[in-house]
Order: structure tokens, then sequence, then C-alpha cells
């Protein structure tokens, strides 16, 4: 989810939000297994897919490593093929600070819009980029990916699936969070479910970013629990712990338009919550300069709207749902 700019954002701040949950001690999992810091993976003698479950590729996002911690003290091994636990943006995780949540997202950059081979493949450097370049290898051998974010702005929570049916069938079967939203992206670059191994459509890798909730609230860190225990339950890797509780059937959304601010005076008309769903087409939601931005069809599903936003990023994607 966007929070703002990291280092050298403008003099704006986002909401004051308080954080509930602690953050993980990971000094122990630093060293990783598999010759890549802060990665830890584990193959059964049972083939199966290898299963990647990711958290922190925005450092303040801490609800994740929470889940990872968790998963790594409980010493959970597969019972078939194999299963890559991995902190990503270790550094910027590093610096978060309860008393400025906000401040460490990332260091240099956005980690999560480099994935793509012309980023990863080029000159161009970065904290980030050379972490994403020192994951690579791991990821090329990735069957399913889940990617553990959390949100600052008021949400449902939600699976993105970018644009990929095999990637939406993977959220739907999730089923926790209930809401898969099929979309394409972001124009200021590729996130990692947009890896080319997941994104390309005549692969079987699938990836699905699970937006899990509020930052820094412990039901977040449950549901991330519970997303994960399903998705290695649906895998065959693992048995829940406790019989998992009766959700209703996902939905799916397909983004139909994603507004990006033009102009450094992007506004939204009114307090949105992302989740709430605009009854009728051509409802006038936000003014982007003199440009008028308004819902392109009836009972459009606002995704993720960022009431703080910076010029070029994405304000908000609108939606509609499809059987």
């Amino acid at each position: 989810m966007h929070d703002i700019p990291g280092p050298g954002r403008s003099a704006a701040r986002p909401p004051d939000v308080p954080v509930n949950i602690a953050k993980p001690d990971l000094r122990r999992w630093l060293p990783g297994n598999c010759g890549i810091p802060g990665a830890w993976s584990f193959a059964a003698e049972a083939p199966g897919p290898h299963v990647a479950l990711t958290a922190i590729v925005h450092g303040n996002e801490i609800a994740g490593a929470v889940v990872l911690d968790r998963l790594l003290r409980r010493e959970l091994r597969p019972a078939r093929g194999r299963l890559s636990l991995v902190f990503c943006n270790l550094e910027a995780f590093a610096r978060f600070d309860a008393a400025d949540p906000t401040a460490t997202r990332f260091l240099d950059e956005d980690m999560n819009r480099i994935w793509s081979a012309a980023e990863l493949d080029g000159p161009r450097r970065s904290a980030e980029l050379r972490r994403a370049r020192e994951l690579r290898p791991l990821f090329d051998s990735v069957d399913i990916l889940a990617d553990l974010h959390s949100m600052l702005w008021q949400s449902d929570p939600l699976i993105l699936a970018g644009e990929t049916d095999k990637a939406a069938r993977l959220g739907l079967a999730v089923r926790v969070p209930q809401t898969v939203v099929a979309d394409a992206g972001h124009v200021g670059g590729r996130r990692l479910i947009d890896y080319a191994r997941f994104a390309a459509p005549d692969t079987a890798a699938a990836a699905v970013l699970i937006e899990a909730g509020d930052h820094w609230e412990a039901a977040t860190v449950a549901r991330m629990e519970e997303a994960c225990e399903r998705l290695l339950h649906l895998a065959g890797l693992a048995a829940p712990r406790a019989p998992l509780p009766v959700v209703p059937s996902s939905r799916l959304a397909r983004v139909s338009r994603t507004i990006t601010a033009a102009t450094r005076s992007f506004a939204f008309l009114r307090d949105f919550r992302g989740g709430e769903v605009i009854p009728r087409a051509n409802t006038l939601i936000a003014l982007d300069g003199d440009a008028e931005i308004r819902t392109p069809h009836d009972d459009c599903l606002m995704v993720m709207p960022t009431p703080m936003v910076p010029r070029g990023h994405t304000a908000v994607r609108l939606a509609r749902f499809v059987e």
C-alpha cells in the first residue's frame, strides 16, 4: 500500500496511526540457510511445488515479519516440495522506528516497483535493486508465491492478483482476504508479483500480493497467518494447526481504470475507504488539477484510494466485480 514517498518526502504528513505490534527481533534469521541473507528454504523428500512466503518488501510493514518469525520459530517444514520464507528489505526494516513508522518504507526506492528485466539487468544502483538482484535466483525457482503486505490508509483487506488468470484462481482459492482484485499494477514499475516468472501467461508459476489489513495491528497479523496456512494447505505442503474456519466464497474484481496523479494537487472530494462501492457511473470522486475523475461504470469498487499521493503515483484503482 502507498505510504508517503520515503526519504526526501514532502512536508505533508500521513495519519497518526499507532503501532500496536512489536517489531520482531530477526537477528537469528539474518544469516539465512540457502546462501542469501534473510532467506530460509526447506526441502522435503517428497516432490511438490516450491512455495515462497515473502515479507517486508516494504521495510515498515512489519506484520509480515512477525508471521515469518513465528513460522521459523515453529520449525515449520514442508511435507512435500520446498518452502522458502524470505525477509526482503532487511536494510529498511532494520531502521524501523515506531516513533516514525512511515519513514522506512524503503531506503532509496520502492522495492515493489523494480521487478522488470530492464531494471534488474540494467546499470542503475540502489539499496533495493541490490537486494532484489540478490533474491532473484531464489524467486526464479518458485512456483507459488504470496507476498505479505499491510496498508496505511483505511481499506478492507484484499488480494492483488496481477493480470493473469492463474493468479486470480490462486487468490480465489486462498479465500482470505475475500476480495481478489485483478490489476495491471503501477505506472511507476513492476511489483514482485509482476516478475516475469509469475506474470507470463504460458507458465504455471503464480504469485499474489496479500494486503492483509491496517499496518501495525494484531488483526492484520492474524489474517496473514490464516492466509498463509490456507495457501500451504492448498499446495499440500503443510496441514493447518487447527481446522480452518469456514469463510464465504471469494469474489473477483477486475480493474477497469487506474488513476495516476498527474498533478501535485490531486484531491478526492471526500474521504473514501478502500472496498467502498460507488453505485452510479459518472460519479465525481476526485479532481486532478482541473481534470475531473469520475467512476467509469455502476457499482465501482474503490481499490486502495490514497489521499496523499505524489504526482506520478497511483491514487486509486477502479474495479468492476465479475463472475
